[in-house]
C-alpha cells in the first residue's frame, strides 16, 4: 500500500502543492490530472524517490520510502517523458540491461516475447536510433512486460503511440492492475482507461 501524508513540494521559489493526502491499494489505478506546471511530474518523481519533498511523508506498507531505500526501489518502475533507452543499443540489449539493473532474472525468450508483444518483432536487433519515435517508445514500454515491480509510475506513457499501441498499452496496464498491481499515471490524451469510475487526483485546482 502506498500512502501520501501531508505532502508539500516546492520547485524553485514556487509551491506546487501542500497538505496532499491520498492512498493507493493493490489492484488500483490512480489518474493524476492537472494543467502544465501544476506539479504532476514533480509528484511522480517524489513518489519514486527521485525528488525530495519540502514536507510530508511517502509511506510504503507503513514505512517511509526514505528508510526502505533499495527495498522500495525494487517495488517501483518509473517511465517518464524520456524513454530512458540508449540509442546505440538494440531493443533487446536495452531490455537486458534494464532487467539486470532491476534485479530481474530474465531469459532471452522472455525479452524477445516482450518486444514482439509491443509490435517490435523483427526490429529487436536494430540500434534504437534507427527506430521511429513510436517504436522507441514501445521499446521503453516493453520494460513493463519483463519487470516484477508492483507499482508502475507512468508519466504521459501514451506519447508518440499510434491508436493500436495505445490500446495495447491500456490492456497491459489493466492486466497489471487486475493481477493486484498498482499504477499511477498522467496523460493529456483521452483514453478509456481513465474514464468512468477510476481513482482521480487533480492538482492545481
Amino acid at each position: 500500500m502506498l500512502e501520501i501524508v501531508d505532502l508539500a513540494c516546492i520547485r524553485g521559489d514556487r509551491r506546487l502543492f501542500s497538505d496532499l493526502n491520498f492512498s493507493l491499494n493493490p489492484g488500483s489505478l490512480l489518474y493524476i490530472k492537472g494543467h502544465n506546471g501544476s506539479g504532476k511530474t514533480t509528484l511522480l518523481r517524489a513518489i519514486c524517490g527521485l525528488f525530495l519533498p519540502e514536507d510530508g511523508k511517502i509511506l510504503w506498507n507503513g514505512e517511509s520510502i526514505r528508510t526502505l531505500h533499495e527495498d522500495y526501489c525494487k517495488e517501483v518502475v518509473y517511465l517518464g517523458h524520456h524513454n530512458g533507452i540508449k540509442y546505440d543499443l538494440t531493443g533487446y540489449e536495452n531490455l537486458h540491461i534494464s532487467a539486470t539493473l532491476d534485479g530481474d532474472d530474465i531469459d532471452e525468450d522472455k525479452i524477445l516475447a516482450a518486444l514482439a508483444k509491443m509490435g517490435l518483432a523483427g526490429f529487436d536487433d536494430l540500434p534504437t536510433q534507427m527506430l521511429s519515435q513510436g517504436q522507441k517508445r514501445r521499446v521503453a514500454l516493453a520494460r513493463l512486460l519483463i519487470n516484477s515491480s508492483k507499482l508502475w509510475v507512468l508519466d504521459e506513457p501514451f506519447t508518440a503511440l499510434d491508436v493500436a499501441a495505445v490500446d495495447l498499452l491500456q490492456s497491459v496496464i489493466a492486466e497489471h492492475v487486475a493481477d493486484g498491481g498498482m499504477v499511477i499515471l498522467t496523460t493529456h490524451q483521452e483514453v478509456a482507461l481513465t474514464s468512468g469510475q477510476v481513482q482521480t487526483l487533480e492538482l492545481g485546482v
